[in-house]
């Protein structure tokens, strides 16, 4: 029964972790994605609050996408936005941005 049970517990608290989003995560999608055409870095993110944030993050960040795939200037990140890799780790890009608004009081280290 205890076997069982630790086992059961564990990936239990496996799973969860696995599928949560991380700010660092995030950190490093925006480092390798978005520095390159938004130079800025670090006050980019703070250029807007939490709730622009969550506004351009809602439904699985198709409107922070829309605005870009709507943009001539953006096209060298097009192939991102319309990939698999944007929809699997848009969690964890949403995550860096909230936690690095404007408003949050956060700012991101350089690392």
């Amino acid at each position: 029964m205890n076997k069982y049970f630790f086992t059961t517990l564990f990936l239990l608290v496996l799973l969860s972790t696995s599928s949560s989003a991380a700010v660092y995560k995030g950190q490093k999608v925006f480092v390798r994605k978005c520095v390159e055409c938004h130079i800025k870095g670090q006050a980019f993110v703070a250029l807007k609050s939490q709730d622009e944030w969550e506004e351009m993050m809602e439904d699985n960040g198709t409107p922070l996408k829309d605005i870009h795939l709507d943009d001539d200037e953006a096209v060298d990140s097009w192939k991102y936005f319309k990939s698999k890799k944007y929809t699997k780790k848009v969690k964890h890009l949403k995550d860096f941005l909230m936690e690095y608004a404007s408003d949050s009081g956060n700012v991101p280290a350089c690392n």
